[in-house]
């Protein structure tokens, strides 16, 4: 089935037999309850089983799980509590004290944060690549400690996208888990999985639910037995779903198509009238002609996806003084949502990083992110332009 068609279906237990809700229930339980002994300490060796204890499986996290497992085209999945609970999970069930980690050098702030956490904890070894080289990873990766290639499908905040089919390729050749956060593309955009990854990760808080509502979420495996290698440590580790989060992200999810379409145009809209303002030095978004990505995302990416970021002259102040002046956009953390967020990286997701990291990261100090929303695009090209000093003050929304 097309994308639409599985979005909208949303994987839904039977009620009871020969009929089913057409919406998921929420079952707002803790803990199940048995009639034999056995079966209860049987059931909890099996992530497929009886639910016994939410933390180990929930009707509404499952059809969350075998949802997002339908739509990036995978064996599995397990729903987490946020993003990070995902990344966090993924990295300490699979990793071990002196092993190698070969990461794209443009990541989310966070993704870096756990990164050189591991390294300093547990002497973790951290190799950055540029993710445009699969020479740079067969270098990297030789080293027989090397165990996990960390990329994303759009880097977050630059907007470059990896040599995909060429790194997940090289991976699979030498033998190193890949895992790829799929967040900012959606599986609308990107099933990384196709191109040959091992795990996908998302943050559900983002198009995904697409409310700013949910706090959320998920790894979706190529391989069944992986999945089940990872599961009882992220059982242990406790950043489990909740069941209303999964709810709400169930109920997110059948319109994510619609707009990602939305999402898509507006931000290249204003990607294009962002690059031919003066007050503009550098826009970045994958899909606009003289992006350093453009043709890879042409190939990998079914559209530039709903973020985009760009540096207004006059540097750090001016991109701090950009996310205060905007009327209709937000200030605010996030992004993914139907409203239009704005954020200045260098001093809130990036604030981990000196001058040098930010710079190796692509972070220009000014640069403003915004995730684009499904308003009017000429009202928030309106609002870009007073914040930029170039128009009319922005009317206030409400």
């Amino acid at each position: 089935m097309e994308l639409n068609t599985r979005a909208v279906h949303v994987v839904n237990e039977p009620f009871q037999s020969g009929s089913w809700p057409l919406s998921v229930p929420l079952v707002q339980s803790s803990a199940f309850a048995f009639d034999s002994a056995a079966e209860l300490a049987g059931a909890m060796a099996d992530p497929d089983g009886r639910y016994v204890y939410s933390r180990r499986g929930n009707p509404t996290v499952r059809a969350l799980e075998q949802t997002l497992t339908g739509l990036e085209g995978g064996e599995g999945a397990i729903a987490f509590a946020s993003g990070m609970g995902a990344i966090s999970g993924v990295l300490l069930a699979l990793l071990r004290p002196g092993d190698r980690v070969v990461a794209q050098r443009c990541l989310y702030g966070g993704t870096h944060a756990v990164l050189a956490d591991l390294s300093e904890r547990y002497g973790i070894e951290v190799v950055r690549i540029s993710g445009d080289d699969r020479g740079e990873l067969e270098a990297a990766a030789v080293h027989p400690a090397t165990r996990l290639l960390v990329l994303e499908t759009i880097a977050n905040p630059t907007g470059q996208v990896p040599d995909l089919p060429g790194l997940l390729a090289a991976a699979r050749a030498l033998g190193v888990t890949s895992v790829v956060d799929n967040s900012l593309a959606s599986p609308v955009l990107c099933r990384p999985l196709e191109h040959g990854a091992d795990i996908v990760v998302h943050s559900t808080t983002k198009y995904l639910s697409g409310h700013s509502d949910v706090l959320g979420g998920a790894a979706v495996f190529a391989d069944e037995a992986l999945r089940r290698r990872v599961w009882p440590r992220t059982v242990e580790l406790g950043a489990c779903a909740d069941p209303f989060a999964a709810w709400l992200t169930l109920r997110g999810i059948p319109t994510l198509p619609l707009r990602m379409r939305e999402h898509c145009a507006n931000a290249a809209a204003l990607a294009e009238r962002l690059d031919a303002h003066p007050g503009v030095t550098a826009v970045h978004y994958p899909r606009l002609a003289g992006h350093p990505s453009y043709e890879r995302a042409g190939k990998v990416l079914s559209g530039g996806g709903g973020l985009l970021s760009f540096e207004p002259a006059g540097g750090r102040e001016a991109g701090r003084a950009f996310v205060e002046r905007v009327r209709v956009a937000k200030l605010a953390l996030s992004l993914g949502g139907v409203e239009t967020l704005v954020t200045h990286p260098a001093s809130t997701s990036h604030r981990e990083l000196d001058e040098a990291a930010l710079e190796a990261a692509g972070v220009a100090p000014g640069l403003v992110r915004m995730s684009v929303g499904i308003e009017g695009v000429e009202d928030l090209w309106s609002d870009v332009r007073q914040a930029l000093q170039d128009g009319p003050p922005a009317r206030l929304l409400g």
